[in-house]
C-alpha cells in the first residue's frame, strides 16, 4: 500500500510540474487566444514624437504588457531605417518600418548597401500616405516645389526615399531643384509655422499629430498626385498603392490624392516565439481596446496584417496566423 501511495503521489508531482510549465511544453495550452507561457522585456523603437509610430507603438506596447506575459517599451527613434539598424544591432527586438524600407533592407537596395540579416516580419498594420503639407494655398502642385524650401524627412529615412521617388517622377532633382532640409515631422510643422519652409514631405498614417496640431492653428493644404504621375511611380516602384485622404481629416480645402506604403512591425529572428505570439495575439485579440486609445486601431485587420511577402514572417507570428486559417512565409 505505501508503494502505491508512494507512486501515486510522485505521479501527482509530475503532473503538477508539467501544468506550471504548459504541460507537454505547449506554450499555448490556454487555445487560441491563449497567452504564450513567455515572461519576457521587449524593446519596440517607433519613431518621432508627433508621429503615428510612436503614438500607435506606445499604445500596442502598453495593450501587449497588460494582457500577455510579454513586457513591451515602446521608444521614440530616427525611422524605418534606424529602426532596422538598431535590430541588427541588438539595441531592440522589435520595430516599426515601412514596406519599401524593409524591402530594401532585405534585398541590400537603397538605404542600405547590403542586404540586412536577422529580421522577420511580425504584421502588417495600416497603409501609411506620403503627405506633401504646405501653409501657402499658391503651392498646388509637385511641380510648385520646384525652387521652394522643402522638408523632405530625417537624413536617410524612408520619408527621404519617398520624397526622391516622388519628385523623380515629376522630373525634379531632390537636391538642386528644391532647397532640401532634413527635418522630423515634428520639426517640419514647427519650421512651417515659422514660416522657415515652403512645404514637408511627412510619410505617416493620417491623422498624423504633427499636421493635426500644426492643423489646429493654421489653415494647412496637402498637395495631390495626378493619375498619371501615380501610375508611371508604381509602376516603377508597386510598394506604392495609390490612396485618398478625406478633407475632414484636417480640415482641408478638398480630397486629396497621394500614395501610400505600409505600415510593418518586424523583429529580429532570435527573439522568442513566444514573445512575438503574444505581441501579435494581445493586439489582434484587443482590437477594441487599441481602437479606443487610437484611431488608427480600427484600421487594424487579420487579412492586411498576414498580407507581407516581401520579408518572410517570424514563427512566433506565423503560430497565431496559423490558428486564425492564415498561412504565412517563414525563414
Amino acid at each position: 500500500m505505501k508503494k502505491k501511495l508512494s507512486i501515486l503521489l510522485s505521479a501527482l508531482l509530475v503532473l503538477a510540474l508539467l501544468t506550471a510549465c504548459g504541460g507537454s511544453g505547449a506554450p499555448n495550452a490556454g487555445g487560441v487566444s491563449g497567452i504564450a507561457a513567455s515572461n519576457g522585456n521587449l524593446t519596440f523603437t517607433t519613431g518621432g514624437d508627433q508621429g503615428t509610430y510612436y503614438a500607435l507603438g506606445s499604445v500596442l506596447a502598453g495593450q501587449v504588457s497588460a494582457v500577455t506575459n510579454t513586457n513591451v517599451t515602446a521608444i521614440t527613434s530616427g525611422g524605418s531605417q534606424a529602426n532596422i539598424l538598431a535590430l541588427s544591432d541588438g539595441d531592440a527586438q522589435l520595430g516599426f518600418v515601412q514596406s519599401d524600407v524593409m524591402a530594401y533592407a532585405y534585398s541590400g537596395t537603397n538605404l542600405f548597401d547590403t542586404p540586412v540579416p536577422g529580421f522577420s516580419t511580425v504584421a502588417a498594420l495600416y497603409t501609411e500616405q506620403v503627405q506633401i503639407v504646405t501653409l501657402n494655398p499658391d503651392i498646388k502642385s509637385v511641380a510648385d516645389l520646384v525652387g521652394k524650401t522643402v522638408s523632405v524627412g530625417d537624413a536617410g529615412s524612408g520619408t527621404y526615399f519617398n520624397a526622391v521617388d516622388i519628385l523623380n517622377a515629376y522630373g525634379i532633382d531632390a537636391e538642386t531643384d528644391i532647397n532640401p532640409v532634413y527635418e522630423s515631422f515634428g520639426t517640419s510643422a514647427d519650421s512651417l509655422q515659422d514660416g522657415k519652409i515652403d512645404a514637408a514631405f511627412v510619410v505617416a498614417g493620417a491623422p498624423t499629430n504633427a499636421i493635426t496640431s500644426l492643423s489646429a492653428t493654421k489653415q494647412v493644404y496637402l498637395i495631390s498626385l495626378d493619375d498619371d504621375h501615380i501610375n508611371a511611380l508604381i509602376a516603377s516602384s508597386p510598394y506604392y498603392t495609390q490612396n485618398v485622404i478625406p478633407a475632414s481629416t484636417y480640415n482641408l480645402p478638398a480630397d486629396v490624392t497621394t500614395v501610400a506604403v505600409g505600415a510593418v512591425v518586424v523583429a529580429r529572428d532570435d527573439t522568442s516565439d513566444d514573445d512575438v505570439y503574444n505581441f501579435v495575439s494581445g493586439v489582434f485579440e484587443h482590437l477594441d481596446d487599441v481602437t479606443a486609445s487610437h484611431a488608427k486601431g480600427a484600421e487594424l485587420n487579420l487579412d492586411f496584417a498576414a498580407s507581407v511577402t516581401s520579408v518572410p514572417y517570424h514563427p512566433g507570428a506565423a503560430r497565431y496566423f496559423a490558428e486564425k486559417g492564415f498561412d504565412v512565409d517563414t525563414k
